[in-house]
């Protein structure tokens, strides 16, 4: 089971960004699939989550700007950053859990002032 993630790169305050994470492989019956946010010297953070009936949870940090959604056919997770924020910066990770919890290798977001 691979997760690709894509999407990351270098923008400016106010800015946008779509990540996107597809799982490949033997998948049976995917829950949960999301991101969290890793920067340097602080624990990684749920960003958001998508249930596979749909239902969401953003971190307050990221709440009105960011929105996830799936395609739960391609098994893929997208992460749609807008007004994005210099302290957005960091290791974008997505997951899929399913009996276990598969992650991606992450993406870096990188936003400038």
């Amino acid at each position: 089971v691979q997760l690709q993630a894509s999407g990351g790169g270098l923008v400016q305050t106010g800015g946008s960004l779509r990540l996107s994470c597809a799982a490949s492989g033997s998948i049976f019956r995917i829950n949960d699939m999301g991101w969290y946010r890793q920067v340097p010297g602080k624990q990684r953070e749920l960003v958001a989550l998508i249930t596979s009936g749909g239902s969401t949870k953003y971190a307050d940090s990221v709440k009105g700007r960011f929105i996830i959604s799936r395609d739960n056919a391609k098994n893929t997770v997208y992460l749609q950053m807008n007004s994005l924020k210099p302290e957005d910066t960091g290791v974008y990770y997505c997951y899929a859990k399913a009996v276990v919890v598969y992650w991606g290798q992450g993406t870096l977001v990188t936003v400038s002032s």
